[in-house]
């Protein structure tokens, strides 16, 4: 009688412990996660090819020499949409002066990211991320969010948030190529 309970005893503590254990991990890597792989400022932006609704394929580093203003958002998102005719009206300023809009869908079915494209009248591309693939390699877990990255494919900003056109304007200006590059 004495062994059976001993063994139930050494049972439940090795549960115990595993359950423990498993829990510990989770906080470590929830509370590690932002630090290990978000993409700051300063960092040279990872490179990553994507299609856009038309099935054209997009690479971040072809874009070299321009400017490139790196947006993530969905179409259920209220900030996303909010911004999305500003991001539209600062495009036809800026593409000609050496800016690029990649606005990077999250996840959606096609057939949501279309009607969202045509209710808004967007022009600049819209890049499908079907599986969140890019999403998770900038370390992105907020919608909208933007990068900024330089001329030369480094990451100058990352802004979390709905953005003014005002703000999109000081960001896109900023990002412009300069005459000698």
């Amino acid at each position: 009688m004495a062994s059976k309970k001993k063994r139930r005893l050494v049972i439940r503590t090795i549960i115990l412990t595993v359950m423990t254990a498993a829990v510990i991990y989770t906080l470590y890597a929830n509370f590690t996660k932002e630090s290990r792989s978000k993409v700051s400022a300063g960092d040279k932006a990872p490179d990553f090819v994507l299609e856009d609704l038309n099935g054209e394929k997009h690479q971040l580093s072809s874009y070299k020499g321009k400017g490139v203003f790196l947006n993530f958002w969905g179409t259920w998102c209220k900030p996303c949409e909010r911004e999305m005719p500003y991001m539209n009206n600062q495009y036809k300023e800026f593409k000609d002066q050496g800016v690029e809009i990649l606005a990077v869908n999250v996840g959606e079915p096609e057939f949501l990211i279309n009607k969202f494209v045509e209710k808004h009248g967007l022009d600049f591309p819209i890049l499908k991320d079907k599986n969140k693939d890019i999403m998770n390699m900038y370390g992105v877990f907020n919608l909208p969010a933007t990068l900024l990255v330089t001329p030369e494919g480094k990451v100058i900003k990352v802004e979390e948030g709905e953005l003014t056109e005002q703000k999109i304007r000081e960001m896109m200006e900023s990002i412009k190529p300069t005459k000698g590059s």
